[in-house]
């Protein structure tokens, strides 16, 4: 099979690493079935992979990705939820300590073919192509589990979105327009302001500016860079739901606005099969579809990676199978 691997780490030019060429096909533990993909996203997590983040170098070589939507041996369209549960796929499907994400552990699904344990698959959406399918399993049931999960959000409440232009930060628009928030973003991009605001954002700000009222929850995914505007904007009891540190994991913690404002601080990673199929659920009774950014055959992926890298997508970047 054809895929894309990462074959070494390089810290500061992280598509250094990537190989694209063949494969042995996947061989699947017991309980487990081969997935022939038809679209799969990219998302950080592969380039942090590829700067060695997160995985031991007696990983390597893996294939990478860990989203996709593709076809069974029995012709059933899925959606594939790339969260490994304990060492098989049987372990407690909450995440905890326990578990991995494809291209982790086990290989991921930038490749024609992917394993993974059947329980992983759910139905593909009717309503969605396989390119808009791919987009969810990490971003989308990202965004999906810190609001309405770990944040507790409800119709009605006021969000604040760090960083627009990414996979979560566009998911959670798109989510929150669904629920009925009112969410706010940022972005030092101009342009992806105004982006955000076509998609469902009621207001977009330059990173650091004061915002009409203060809300419930702020998503946050780049770190150092917000992490002082996050605590400022949140109202007395309110959190904010940390899923990522773009720009650096060791912001000033600011303990004292903590403790006194009474506030949360709440991780989130990835989410459950069960969430899973609630954002598709939201997503279908509102008619929302997500966002695609652009797409590449497979074989063009060091192309669609070096997107990634660049910064400049908004919304998902999708590999395609024929």
């Amino acid at each position: 099979m054809f895929a894309i691997t990462a074959a070494r780490f390089s810290p500061d030019d992280p598509l250094a690493g990537l190989e694209l060429g063949d494969r042995p096909d996947p061989e699947p533990l017991g309980g487990w079935e081969v997935v022939r993909v038809r679209a799969a996203a990219l998302n950080h997590h592969d380039l942090w992979t590829l700067r060695g983040v997160g995985i031991r170098e007696d990983r390597l070589p893996v294939v990478l990705g860990c989203d996709a939507a593709g076809v069974t041996a029995d012709g059933r369209e899925v959606v594939v939820h790339a969260v490994v549960a304990g060492d098989d796929g049987t372990g407690p499907e909450t995440p905890d300590a326990s578990f991995s994400i494809l291209s982790e552990r086990f290989d991921g699904t930038h490749a024609e073919l992917v394993a993974v344990p059947a329980r992983n698959l759910l139905d593909k959406p009717r309503g969605l192509s396989f390119a808009e399918a791919a987009c969810l399993p990490t971003a989308w049931l990202t965004a999906y589990r810190m609001l309405f999960t770990q944040a507790g959000i409800k119709p009605g409440d006021r969000v604040l979105v760090q960083g627009a232009g990414g996979g979560v930060a566009t998911a959670a628009i798109v989510l929150g327009r669904a629920a009925g928030l009112r969410v706010y973003v940022t972005s030092r991009d101009e342009a992806k302001r105004e982006r955000a605001v076509a998609l469902g954002a009621r207001a977009a700000f330059e990173p650091g500016a004061r915002l009409p009222e203060r809300v419930e929850a702020v998503l946050e995914t780049v770190g150092e860079a917000t992490w002082s505007h996050s605590l400022r904007a949140l109202e007395a009891g309110g959190a904010v739901v940390v899923a990522g540190a773009t720009t650096g994991p060791n912001p000033p913690a600011d303990l004292s606005r903590v403790f006194f404002r009474q506030l949360r601080v709440v991780g989130s990673t990835m989410g459950t099969r069960g969430e899973l199929a609630g954002l598709m659920r939201l997503l279908d009774n509102a008619a929302e579809k997500p966002l695609v950014d652009s797409t590449f055959a497979l074989p063009d992926g060091r192309d669609a990676y070096a997107r990634l890298a660049d910064g400049e997508q908004f919304g998902k970047i999708v590999l395609t199978v024929d």
